[in-house]
């Protein structure tokens, strides 16, 4: 190792090296990019797109239920078989009798 000098050598910690910083400054373009190409988009995620078609009356009701049935599964999770374990029919007491 060399001579202590105090000063602190290479990249302060958590700062970024140059290959991030011209990564960043690419991603940061092209989000321009398509920004501009997509103007009067959508603004929210595929969920409340969908939401904003079944919830809209002037939508014709074929095109609203389907938009509820892929909807759907982002709203309300699907059941799935569990297994129980346990004393069904013991009461706490004969609980406790059948560990002595």
């Amino acid at each position: 190792m060399g001579k202590r000098t105090g000063r602190p050598r290479g990249r302060p910690k958590g700062s970024l090296g140059k290959a991030r910083v011209a990564f960043e400054e690419k991603l940061a373009a092209k989000a321009a990019r398509v920004a501009k190409l997509t103007k009067g988009a959508f603004k929210g995620d595929a969920h409340d797109y969908l939401m904003s078609i079944y919830k809209d009356p002037k939508m014709a009701q074929t095109d609203r239920i389907d938009a509820a049935k892929a909807a759907l599964a982002y709203e309300k999770p699907k059941l799935s078989a569990v297994q129980m374990s346990g004393n069904l029919g013991l009461t706490h007491e004969e609980q406790l009798e059948k560990l002595k």
